[in-house]
């Protein structure tokens, strides 16, 4: 594997300036198509309200990705601690009716979900890094594995009946403002600050750039791997808490289009699919844009293969960007 800079600052800017590009026309063709509905007030709500679940899903697929890997078990990973999670809260709530032990059950849910998520990524990572089998493989067992376990916990229907605090996680406001709008932020400050401010953060740039010159270094590589699939199993049981919360249900099931998804924010994000490259603002920029082509979807009536077919496309066409970009950067090298 060839070695790339740590944080890729030509690429990313494309992507970027990409996104932006595609952000204003998707905008300018709502104004033209849906100028009613689409820029109202309730539609931007409505929006934020969706993209959180998914969008802090993105940077569990992006830390590994970096790190010269990726996660497909993240959906099973989110189900499985939306579950747990649900299952807490109704038990210690007796379906919604016990409200004095809302606050309780709600901190140890959160709790559970994102130990649970750690353990199971740290599981995936133990065994990539231990075993040295590729990552998509084991992934893509665990996500297996996870819904597996998702399923085998509610026996195939869905949990419900959770009370309005844990409800309001996702569904509330503050000053007209979604909670989620707040966490997402958060979740973009802390992932941005591990993956620029932090050695471990540095370790994953330098894994996914070259392992074998960083083994070289004396970096451990194992834990690092273990680290970067625990971080993001951590995302996923936060993804887990606000979909359960979103949706008012729990099951198996919940968000099966959230791997492809996922996949076509990072790549689209500017992270590289070999790892070394890829910014966090990317990420969310990608994010946003996935939002308002699927809410322009949504209010245009496009049938769901349309919609697949389309997310297709834009994941091609945001492949051939990135090998586009290596070709001009390796030209210009030898120049």
């Amino acid at each position: 594997m060839k070695s790339r800079n740590l944080q890729g600052k030509a690429a990313p800017d494309t992507h970027m300036l990409t996104i932006v590009g595609l952000m204003v026309l998707a905008l300018v063709i709502m104004a033209v198509l849906q100028p009613g509905d689409y820029f109202t007030l309730r539609n931007v709500r409505s929006m934020i309200f969706q993209f959180p679940e998914y969008g802090i899903l993105a940077f569990g697929m992006m830390v590994c990705m970096i790190a010269g890997g990726i996660d497909l078990s993240l959906v099973g990973i989110m189900n499985f601690t939306g579950v747990l999670a649900a299952m807490i809260v109704t038990k210690m709530t007796a379906n919604g009716s016990d409200l004095s032990m809302a606050v309780p059950a709600i901190i140890l849910a959160v709790i559970v979900a994102l130990a649970v998520g750690g353990c199971c990524g740290a599981f995936n990572g133990f065994i990539i890094g231990y075993f040295n089998i590729p990552a998509m493989l084991v992934t893509l067992c665990g996500l297996q594995l996870y819904t597996g376990l998702a399923y085998g916990i509610t026996g195939g229907p869905a949990i419900n009946g959770m009370c309005d605090a844990f409800k309001n996680i996702a569904n509330g406001t503050v000053a007209g403002i979604p909670y989620v709008l707040f966490i997402y932020i958060l979740a973009v400050a802390v992932v941005a600050f591990v993956m620029k401010s932090t050695v471990f953060g540095h370790e994953i740039y330098f894994l996914g750039s070259n392992a074998k010159a960083s083994r070289y270094s004396g970096i451990n590589t194992l834990k690092v791997t273990v680290m970067t699939h625990m971080f993001s199993g951590i995302l996923g049981g936060v993804s887990g808490i606000l979909i359960t919360s979103h949706l008012n249900s729990a099951k198996s099931s919940n968000g099966s289009t959230y791997t492809l998804l996922t996949l076509l924010i990072v790549v689209l994000g500017g992270v590289h699919p070999d790892g070394g490259k890829g910014r966090v603002m990317g990420v969310a920029l990608a994010t946003i844009l996935l939002q308002l082509i699927t809410n322009a979807f949504g209010l245009m009536h496009m049938d769901d293969n349309a919609k697949t077919f389309v997310n297709g496309c834009l994941l091609v066409a945001a492949l051939l960007l990135d090998a586009y970009l290596d070709k001009r950067a390796l030209k210009k090298k030898s120049e």
